[in-house]
């Protein structure tokens, strides 16, 4: 069987993740021999339709960024142009009923032409908010959420209507071996009829009809449920959901339900949903290359508040109010003009058809043989009896019998239903997954996990709870238990009301948290597990968010960024003064400070040995398995709008404990992989002391295992990473580019099977680059979730685990069922030609002269 294999390694070997146009070209065209062309392909990538649709989309952004550059270079000209040529917009009877005084239309083109002209004649975002009945804090009403969707239309795009049972019925009929056999079966019919008449010259028509009938319908049936089921899970991967304010509270929505004057929150990683105007927000960056092709970030601010649909924030956060929803948006006219191009094949369903495709050619030659030895056999007969000079209608019937048996051979040797069976089992896999809270966005993932020898996971939400608490805290060199009610009555008379003042200042200001009002007025913190678990601890602290005496301004906010490690905020005091707030990784603010908070609430130095106590103690939190971060502030006269925040000359106020515990399960998964042969390995951006303890806790970090920072692997040598890379466990204080060369070394050095899991936007490289990406459902980004393979949807490490389990056995059982599949065709073949030749040789002998 090497010719086999040789012939599948040539022509249908394919990359597991992310082929090329020429690999998949060359498979199509390696299948010459197919039994039905239009069935074989239907579910794979339509090759010639995605590339018409990537060069209509190339037009479109290109359309639109000359337009862009147009408009900025030329805005007068522009003006001037569309103030000839503006269109008549007129606000209609129905839209004045509704409360509405501008046409959608209008409002959709304000935004997708930048019109700032327009704009301010409608009085600007507020002028546009009267005219749509939004405000910005307390958003729309949901009571005339279905009266905004007429008018102005829902949150959708056009779709291609869903294939009908029939039109698969009409596809399975386009076989060619079954229209061969149908045509055999008229003939046969209508020489039947000629030669023994009604009903008995019927039969073997009527018999070959009945069986083309019964595979048609078996084919279509197969098909109509694989498509019902990839519609059913399509519309999974579509399901979005958004934060919105309505109806004076912060909710969380589908991105479908979202209408015109919603108040839209964004952050760092998600994908801009409809257009809108900004609102307010920090250091807003807007990456327009979806719809531009230009990988250079917009920032977006009030002077250009345009936000467009299917874009992504790649920095900061902000508030929008949307104003054009589904097929008036940029990116929905723009789908309009797209059609799928299908999914990319896997690499076993396009070896499976390698497989069909040979065994096909094996059985035409076989089908070849027996209709030669059969119309030998008739001719040396007839030949030896009447002559072949004399022709019956019997014999034509003969004939068309014997052509029919070769087809039929063709038929039972060509195993077309082999790649659809596993297309089915594959999807079924991907049904029961999603069950089981994981959401496989790409066919090709169950059958990859089936083989991963490497699992890349984040610690924080995968392997633990994601839910944190402040455990610990140091401050004014006081460390304290703080996990009952009684420690923070005792914290609060260790300290002066004026630290306290300062540290809760911090914690308040210094925030991507927020507390909002639920619909029964109960109060919630949204934001990350480590934002909401020290907003939540300052809560306590104080009693209410609501109750501080507000008596500072924010002025500047620079979002967490993971290359810095840190968050910052500039608040003005009523003083006049600006005072910094600087809260991030315990390492890197602590080498920013160089006084702190004594008890007293004064600024003293802070020197070696209160430095190295400093470090002592994050190394004992660390080593207790808990998240540290320090928060520091910095007072300043004045500032530079362009200047980021100061990295020296702040002023120590705390160190913060964070736990996370371990999620339930996490130990008998992790020793489930091991003995497995999968090996696991944590890549996170915590202190390596809080990374070993969860790692030696959960059984990932093993004696034979080492655990190493970002920086030290960053440095290393590719001789000294082919060393090192096997013996990683743990990798401690990671960016995202770490991760990126650790999978890509796992992957390209020792030819590992490698998933990822990620939830940062950062962490996209990384999952794109891996053979499995997994990306959190709950803490992921949009972005992250878009690089992924499978959505996990509630970032557990043991659903990863079933993902891994149910993988490896669809793999197992196909593996099974292509065996026995192949082994029934060879046989089948084997059998109908040795039939063929036993029917020749007991045949009866010639009466002239006793010859076969």
């Amino acid at each position: 069987m090497d010719w086999l294999e040789k012939n599948l390694q040539e022509n249908f070997d394919l990359p597991p993740k992310h082929p090329s146009e020429e690999a998949l070209r060359r498979w199509r065209s390696a299948v010459s021999f197919v039994k039905n062309r239009r069935r074989r392909f239907r579910m794979v990538a339509d090759l010639d339709t995605r590339s018409q649709n990537e060069a209509r989309r190339r037009s479109v952004q290109e359309n639109f960024r000359n337009f862009r550059v147009a408009l900025y270079v030329h805005q007068a000209a522009f003006n001037f142009i569309d103030g000839a040529k503006n269109k008549e917009y007129r606000v209609t009877q129905d839209i004045s009923n509704a409360g509405f005084s501008i046409n959608p239309d209008e409002l959709a083109s304000i935004t997708s032409k930048h019109d700032v002209k327009a704009l301010r004649m409608h009085g600007g975002v507020d002028g546009i908010s009267k005219k749509i009945r939004s405000t910005f804090e307390h958003g729309i009403s949901a009571s005339d959420l279905e009266t905004r969707q007429n008018i102005y239309g829902v949150n959708r795009y056009a779709e291609k209507p869903s294939r009908s049972f029939w039109m698969f019925v009409w596809d399975a009929l386009q076989d060619m071996t079954l229209i061969i056999l149908m045509v055999c079966a008229l003939i046969s019919a209508v020489v039947g009829l000629a030669s023994e008449g009604f009903p008995k010259g019927m039969y073997d028509g009527l018999g070959i009809i009945l069986s083309i009938l019964l595979v048609v319908m078996v084919t279509a049936i197969s098909d109509y449920r694989q498509s019902l089921q990839f519609k059913e899970l399509d519309n999974e991967k579509k399901k979005i959901s958004i934060h919105v304010t309505r109806d004076g509270s912060r909710q969380k929505i589908s991105i479908y339900d979202l209408a015109v004057g919603d108040i839209v929150h964004l952050s760092i990683g998600d994908q801009v949903p409809a257009d809108g105007f900004y609102i307010h927000g920090y250091s807003l960056l807007i990456d327009e290359s979806s719809l531009s092709g230009e990988s250079d970030p917009v920032y977006i601010s009030q002077d250009k508040p345009f936000l467009l649909a299917g874009t992504k924030v790649q920095d900061g956060s902000a508030k929008m109010m949307v104003t054009a929803v589904g097929m008036r948006t940029e990116w929905g006219r723009l789908m309009s003009t797209l059609s799928e191009g299908g999914e990319d094949e896997t690499p076993l369903q396009v070896k499976l058809n390698g497989v069909a495709t040979i065994i096909g050619k094996i059985g035409l030659v076989f089908a070849t043989l027996t209709f030669v030895v059969l119309m030998v056999r008739f001719l040396i007969e007839k030949g030896l009896t009447v002559g072949l000079s004399k022709w019956y209608s019997a014999d034509a019937l003969t004939i068309v019998n014997y052509f029919a048996t070769a087809v039929t051979i063709i038929v039972v040797a060509v195993p077309e239903g082999l790649p659809l069976a596993v297309t089915l089992s594959l999807a079924f896999a991907m049904k029961k997954l999603m069950h089981d809270r994981a959401l496989v966005r790409h066919l090709s993932a169950c059958e990859t996990m089936g083989s991963a020898g490497t699992i890349c996971t984040d610690k924080t939400g995968t392997l633990t709870t994601n839910h944190m608490v402040v455990d610990r805290i140091w401050i004014s060199e006081v460390s304290k238990s703080v996990t009952s009610d009684n420690s923070l009555e005792d914290l609060n008379s260790v300290i002066s009301p004026t630290t306290l003042g300062l540290f809760l200042q911090g914690i308040f200001e210094n925030t991507s948290a927020e507390v909002v009002k639920e619909k029964d007025s109960a109060q919630t913190v949204l934001g990350t597990p480590t934002e909401r678990a020290i907003l939540e601890f300052g809560l306590k602290l104080q009693g209410s968010h609501d109750a501080e005496d507000r008596t500072c301004t924010k002025v500047k906010v620079e979002p967490f960024n993971s290359d810095k490690k840190k968050m910052a905020v500039l608040v003005s005091l009523p003083n006049g003064t600006y005072r910094w707030f600087s809260k991030g990784a315990s390492e890197i603010v602590v080498q920013m400070c160089d006084m702190m908070v004594d008890a007293d609430g004064n600024s003293v130095p802070l020197s070696e040995a209160q430095r190295k106590n400093v470090l002592d103690t994050i190394n004992a939190f660390a080593s207790d398995a808990l998240r540290t971060l320090c928060l520091a502030y910095k007072e300043v006269d004045d500032f530079v709008d362009d200047s980021d925040s100061p990295t020296g000359g702040f002023t120590l106020i705390s160190i913060f404990g964070i736990k996370d515990p371990l999620r339930p399960g996490v130990k008998d998964a992790v020793k489930a992989c091991m003995s497995a042969g999968i090996i696991v390995r944590m890549v996170t951006g915590d202190n390596i002391n809080t990374a070993k303890a969860i790692a030696k806790e959960c059984g990932i970090l093993t004696d034979d295992g080492i655990a190493i920072e970002g920086p030290d692997f960053r440095s290393k040598s590719p001789e000294e990473m082919r060393d090192l890379i096997p013996k990683i466990r743990v990798m401690a204080r990671s960016l995202p580019l770490d991760k990126h060369t650790l999978v890509t070394n796992l992957r390209g050095m020792f030819h590992e099977v490698v998933a990822v899991t990620g939830d940062g936007t950062n962490d996209a490289p990384a999952l794109h680059e891996a053979d499995i990406g997994l990306a959190m459902g709950i803490a992921g980004t949009e972005v992250a979730k878009e690089s992924a393979d499978v959505i996990v949807l509630d970032d557990n490490f043991t659903t990863i685990i079933n993902v891994a389990r149910w993988g490896r056995a669809v793999y197992i059982n196909i593996q099974k069922f292509v065996q026995f599949q192949l082994t029934v065709n060879i046989v089948a073949l084997v059998i109908n030609f040795v039939s063929a030749c036993i029917t020749v040789l007991l045949s009866q002998r010639c009466s002239c002269c006793g010859l076969i």
